[in-house]
């Protein structure tokens, strides 16, 4: 069974980067799509972007384009997301998720694995 770690969140200011990763363990990603979402206390858990590990194929919630990248490292078994230009509202506990049929999707009912989440905090 695929087990997810994410990594690399923690607190920046407003207009900062942070890069986020989703290590995987367990089995590999290759076959798999990934994806990030965030989830702000008292709201539901809102889709950010996926990436299809094979053809790298990607595809960003419509607040993320142009300043976040997804991308993956085959050989770490590992998917990052870049976030630029931060801002106050951007604060949430990111997860990272896993669907082993490959396709990608915006609902997180459609993934199949779940790591424990990083928190961010954009201050202002």
């Amino acid at each position: 069974q695929v087990q997810l770690v994410e990594s690399g969140g923690g607190l920046v200011e407003t207009g900062g980067s942070l890069r986020l990763s989703c290590a995987a363990s367990g089995g590999t990603l290759s076959s798999y799509a990934v994806g990030w979402f965030r989830q702000i206390p008292g709201k539901e858990r809102e889709f950010v972007a996926t990436i299809n590990w094979i053809s790298r194929t990607t595809y960003y919630a419509a607040s993320w384009q142009g300043r976040s990248t997804i991308s993956r490292d085959n050989a770490k078994n590992t998917v990052y997301l870049q976030m630029n230009t931060l801002k106050p509202e951007d604060t949430a506990v990111y997860y990272c998720a896993a669907r082993a049929s490959g396709g990608l999707a915006t609902s997180r009912s459609m993934y199949d694995y779940w790591g424990q989440g990083t928190q961010v905090t954009v201050s202002s």
